[in-house]
């Protein structure tokens, strides 16, 4: 018995937010039987795969304490100079390359004056936001269609799902998948993985343990620029052009998502596996509001700010008790 109130107030957060994603599920399929379909459920891996990924980032910055602004500014550069290069005639491959290396150096600067300039995270991330988004509107001021035939192939082509007749996703669906398998295996069984939880329980400890902390913290918004770039590349992918004003306020939708998922903002406490769930409940609020058809989409908003607000009280009652 012991055992299993240790597991339940070690995850109480977690557990939390798959009961509630299996709950407000059952109450959709109820509302609306369409959402029963096996389909309806893989659209929530589709429509947001971009934001998977960012959230995986996510997650890490906060895991350590810190926080990432810049991460929907960098997507919509990302997919304005994705577009860009390939108008000019680049090879795909090379520019996507060139996207997860440009995210890496803006990620790695980021890290590096947050830690060695000792500028506050918020302060830097927020300039890195109006950079990234401002670079988007110097390269151009308008959409740019990608009419690229490899980036065509990427985004039409569907992979049934086994055991399930008719339904599919996308390839750059299974990029946040993947990426989610690696940084869990990273967080939980790598002395890099400790490390990040240690800085976010304590940095000044962390330091007198004589544990890597400005190299883990470089590192952490180098992955964060890499998955913005990344998520960047996924979203050109998916809507075949770039614009600078795509990603509007996803920053906020990754904090969220991250927080519900069971990752404390305070750091040190939470897990990326939880990450998915909180992205899998923003898209069946989505799903909902789609279903429905006489609501808007601040009804999403309204309900992601409710079930944030619920979430950091459930991860006070836990932290508390524990």
């Amino acid at each position: 018995m012991p055992k299993i109130k240790r597991f339940l107030f070690t995850n109480g957060a977690l557990i939390a937010t798959i009961c509630i994603f299996i709950i407000v599920y059952f109450i959709g399929g109820q509302l609306y039987p369409a959402m029963q379909k096996p389909q309806v459920f893989f659209n929530l891996f589709i429509n947001n795969a971009s934001l998977l990924i960012v959230s995986i980032g996510m997650t890490l910055v906060v895991l350590m304490g810190g926080i990432d602004l810049s991460v929907g500014a960098m997507i919509a550069l990302t997919s304005m100079a994705s577009a860009a290069l390939l108008q000019a005639g680049l090879n795909p491959v090379l520019v996507m390359i060139l996207m997860l290396v440009m995210g890496i150096l803006f990620g790695f600067t980021q890290g590096f004056i947050i830690h060695f300039l000792k500028v506050e995270a918020f302060v830097v991330t927020l300039m890195g936001l109006f950079f990234a988004r401002g670079m988007a509107y110097v390269i151009n001021d308008s959409s740019i269609t990608i009419k690229n035939e490899f980036y065509k192939f990427l985004a039409l082509t569907k992979i049934p799902i086994p055991f399930f007749e008719k339904a599919y996703v996308y390839i750059p669906t299974l990029v946040g998948i993947v990426l989610l398998l690696v940084l869990m295996v990273i967080t939980n069984f790598t002395r890099f993985g400790r490390t990040v939880y240690a800085i976010g329980d304590d940095e000044q400890s962390a330091m007198l343990m004589g544990l890597p902390v400005g190299r883990t913290k470089i590192i952490v918004y180098s992955i964060s620029g890499f998955c913005s770039a990344l998520a960047g590349i996924v979203f050109s992918i998916s809507l075949l052009s770039g614009y600078g004003g795509y990603a509007q306020s996803m920053e906020m939708d990754a904090i969220a998502s991250t927080v519900i998922g069971g990752t404390a903002l305070t750091g040190g406490v939470g897990n990326v596996f939880g990450t998915l769930f909180g992205v899998m409940i923003n898209g069946i609020i989505v799903s909902i509001l789609q279903f429905n058809g006489t609501l808007t989409s601040w009804w999403t908003r309204i309900g992601v700010g409710v079930l944030t607000l619920i979430f950091i009280g459930i991860q006070s009652f836990f932290y508390k008790r524990k």
